[in-house]
């Protein structure tokens, strides 16, 4: 079975053959068998002829003992179980796959939720915070405690994005893009977060297919991993991000667990830092897990890559050993459509207008926060605490609405039917939807349709100033 000769294979030959992980048990396990008369029952690796471990049950019981009692003779067998072992360990790998991703879900569903209600708060508190800073004068004293409001309110408002993209449940405007195209616009932005120690590599591959996804997203995806990679170098060190076009058969993709058989656009960005050991390997998607320093990472950055990808219905594969450096590699699904969309540009300036704006929404100091934002902006503002509000408000107006603003999830009806309602007193009612809920509520897996605008909480007065004009001046 071994490949050994027996007259070379005697009890010596046995116990120096063993695994040194297993000698100690299998040893323990035939002295405690021999001193009790009981059965030796006991699995443990053992070196072949030809270098290889192989996996043996050894069972049996002392037969024969000398006058002082020591056993003389065992007798029993040795079974060759290594490819049962082989099969208990897919076994366990899978298993321990499973566990993990009922895990993420079930933390998913508890920050969904978290964010929503958090995302409400900030809302009120970032709009009352800029509002503030737009009345007073910069020489008031009270000028820079409002500032710094704003700025720990929109940090707060950072992790609750974090957080709703683990969850997959940030709502999204995905694109056909131009992977290349996408990050050569960007690697200056990136070699900034590397910084001038680090050696950032950008290798795309040749005639790359298309992927639909938004190009935000892509920008947090690389961001998170060169942080990561950044922290993983100590001194200088190397940065490599790279795309390849992947195909994946069924057949490949049963003996790989965690694949999906089809076409994919592959992103990869590897780093020569000090790697992972497989404990730390197996947790690096957990939300706030991390092993920097306390103060520096809130552990979110991973579970954002992880939540994106799964969004963007892709997959990711890690492979870091200590000392050795980490690669991630993206699976992103091929779009059939060749040509990538440019993102237009939006302007930083605020834009204002005098339009009449419908403004439907049911937590009252949401409302009232919405209102004072877009009267800021110069809009004719109609505001309405419920649905059924609205629809009164917009029977009893003589003029034009021109846009309904509202939350997607209410009370009495959801967004979309209040929009159906008002559409046949108002046929070219324009309508910008908005929602600090959980995306996958909104849309089918978080993906917006196509021609329906969409506005995040919370969000600044300049996002709704750019957003709200860009579906007005739409044609």
């Amino acid at each position: 079975m071994l490949g050994y000769e027996p007259d070379a294979f005697s009890y010596e030959a046995w116990v120096s053959l063993i695994h040194p992980d297993d000698r100690r048990a299998a040893e323990e396990e035939v002295n405690r068998a021999v001193r009790s008369h009981e059965a030796i029952h006991v699995e443990y690796r053992i070196k072949a002829m030809d270098g290889s471990w192989r996996w043996i049950l050894s069972r049996g019981k002392a037969v024969a003992w000398d006058n002082d009692g020591n056993a003389v003779r065992l007798a029993g067998s040795l079974t060759d179980i290594t490819e049962r072992k082989k099969a208990e360990e897919e076994k366990a790998v899978l298993e321990a796959k499973l566990f993990q991703a009922q895990k993420l879900e079930a933390v998913a569903l508890l920050a969904g939720g978290i964010a929503h209600d958090f995302n409400n708060v900030l809302s009120v508190m970032l709009g009352r915070a800029e509002l503030a800073l737009m009345r007073l004068n910069p020489r008031d004293p009270h000028y820079d405690e409002f500032n710094e409001i704003l700025t720990v309110g929109r940090r707060c408002a950072d992790l609750t994005r974090q957080l709703l993209m683990f969850a997959r449940q940030q709502t999204i405007a995905p694109k056909v893009l131009d992977l290349n195209s996408t990050i050569s616009s960007i690697l200056k932005l990136l070699a900034r977060i590397t910084g001038e120690n680090i050696d950032l590599s950008w290798k795309p591959a040749g005639n790359l297919w298309a992927v639909k996804m938004d190009p935000a997203q892509i920008d947090q995806l690389l961001a998170n991993l060169l942080v990561n990679a950044r922290d993983a170098i100590s001194d200088v060190g190397r940065v490599i991000i790279e795309t390849h076009n992947v195909t994946f058969d069924a057949g490949y993709c049963e003996t790989h667990p965690g694949f999906t058989p089809g076409d994919y656009v592959m992103l990869a960005v590897s780093d020569d830092g000090c790697g992972m050991e497989k404990e730390t390997l197996a947790k690096i998607f957990d939300p706030f897990y991390t092993t920097k320093a306390l103060g520096r990472g809130t552990g979110l950055g991973l579970a954002t890559v992880y939540g994106i990808v799964k969004q963007n219905n892709g997959f990711i594969n890690v492979y870091s050993e200590p000392g050795k450096g980490t690669t991630f590699r993206m699976y992103l699904p091929r779009d059939p459509a060749t040509a990538a969309e440019t993102e237009p540009v939006r302007k930083r300036t605020l834009p204002r207008g005098n339009e009449t704006v419908l403004l439907v929404e049911d937590d009252i100091s949401l409302l009232g926060i919405g209102t004072a934002m877009l009267r800021e902006l110069g809009y004719t503002v109609l505001a309405a605490g419920s649905p059924g509000a609205a629809i009164q408000r917009a029977e009893m107006q003589d003029g034009p609405i021109h846009l309904m603003i509202s939350d997607v999830i209410m009370p009495e009806m959801n967004g979309r039917e209040l929009k159906r309602r008002l559409e046949t007193v108002f046929p070219s009612l324009k309508c910008l939807f908005v929602s600090g809920y959980t995306a996958n509520v909104i849309a089918h897996h978080g993906v917006l349709d196509e021609g329906i605008h969409f506005l995040q909480k919370p969000f600044s007065i300049q996002e709704l100033a750019v957003k709200v004009r860009e579906v007005l001046d739409e044609a």
